[in-house]
């Protein structure tokens, strides 16, 4: 069912123009997002203005008054002419696409036009995006009049109509072709099209509705994310002219370098340095995690450079998903470099011990497949 436009703003069918805008003025100055915290009130603000839009532009009041949405794609279709539909136009637009006008008007629009969009980048350290949090983020945008509420006048005036289209919108002129008289139509030159001037602009905002405000917003930042990721924070974008709905506030995630740890999705990295004689022993290694927890990793006697340890569950959070990813930790295997004599001499004796004091080129390393073939046969 179509929504009743009338009774988001409380008012009964076939309420005045100015009935309209000061019953919106009011609705706006209670519930729009910078005066009211309250997560209802954004929502409502947002039905206030599309109602504000559907009642004050008269092709779209039309649509509501027969009983359709002018939101809605088909709306126009069912409640315009019989050249409407899926792919046309009306008249006019058939007329505009040969003459470059209307033949019958298309009426003034409304001054009231919704916001754009705005993006801001937040820049946050790995343990944030990791484990997710909470930050005030400044922004400037533009934002609604708190001296005229959008409407642009200055206090205690209101619109008035323009003479030069007398409300219209838009003039026309006829002109000669070899058609005949064409008649023609085109915005207004004195009120851009809406019907109505303003002789006393609003101090504030010199008949905008709206003006640049810096505003501090609370971000929250879901676990798991990653950067380059938008939050998106519906209506807290540009309040649009003449008080129109705001558009939307996308927070880009901007992750800094962690010393110790990498990302790659929901697993984490890190390189550990292991002495030549741990890893050939085994050892215990101490670890602190990215939450600030110790953890004891398992290195088995024999580990190899490269080797990689999977802790798992110990990763990033899943954004869409429970669990957690893994933590990934490359052993560094660390020859040492400065012997003192006892220590030359004890390593030396294992080398011994182990038969790689003289130790040569790998058959399998260097002999190729030939070579691997002919070992069994040896």
């Amino acid at each position: 069912m179509a929504t009743d436009y009338y009774g988001v703003l409380g008012l009964a069918r076939g309420a005045s123009d100015s009935d309209i805008k000061k019953a919106y003025r009011r609705l706006a100055r209670d519930l729009h997002p910078d005066v009211n915290p309250d997560p209802g009130a954004k929502e409502r603000f947002q039905e206030v203005s599309r109602a504000y839009q559907a009642l004050t532009d008269p092709d779209k009041r039309r649509i509501v008054d027969l009983g359709g949405d002018p939101f809605d794609s088909g709306a126009g279709a069912a409640a315009g002419s019989p050249f409407g539909g899926a792919g046309f136009g009306g008249l006019g637009d058939i007329m505009d696409a040969f003459f470059g006008g209307g033949v019958g008007g298309r009426g003034p629009r409304s001054r009231v036009r919704a916001g754009d969009d705005a993006l801001i980048g937040l820049e946050l350290d790995l343990e944030q995006t990791v484990f997710g949090t909470t930050e005030d983020i400044t922004v400037d945008t533009a934002v609604l009049c708190g001296t005229c509420s959008g409407a642009g006048t200055a206090p205690g005036t209101h619109p008035t109509t323009c003479t030069t289209c007398s409300g219209r919108g838009e003039v026309q002129s006829v002109q000669r072709s070899f058609l005949g008289q064409v008649v023609s139509s085109r915005p207004c030159p004195t009120c851009a099209g809406t019907g109505q001037v303003i002789p006393d602009p609003c101090p504030e905002c010199g008949s905008e509705g709206r003006v640049r405000a810096r505003r501090t917003i609370p971000v929250k930042v879901p676990a798991g994310v990653e950067d380059g990721m938008r939050i998106r924070l519906t209506g807290r974008g540009e309040v649009g002219p003449g008080g129109g709905p705001a558009g939307d506030l996308y927070v880009e995630i901007r992750e800094r370098p962690h010393e110790v740890f990498t990302r790659d999705g929901e697993d984490l990295h890190c390189h550990v340095a292991l002495p030549m004689t741990a890893a050939a022993l085994g050892t215990t290694l101490p670890l602190t995690l990215l939450d600030g927890e110790e953890t004891d990793v398992d290195v088995r006697p024999g580990t190899q450079a490269g080797t990689v340890l999977t802790l798992r569950g110990q990763g990033a959070p899943r954004l869409r998903a429970t669990g957690r990813g893994n933590l990934l930790v490359h052993v560094d295997v660390q020859t040492p470099t400065r012997l003192d004599a006892e220590q030359e001499k004890l390593l030396r004796e294992l080398a011994v011990l182990r038969g790689e004091d003289r130790p040569g080129p790998s058959a399998e390393a260097h002999g190729g497949l030939f070579s691997r073939v002919r070992n069994p046969f040896k």
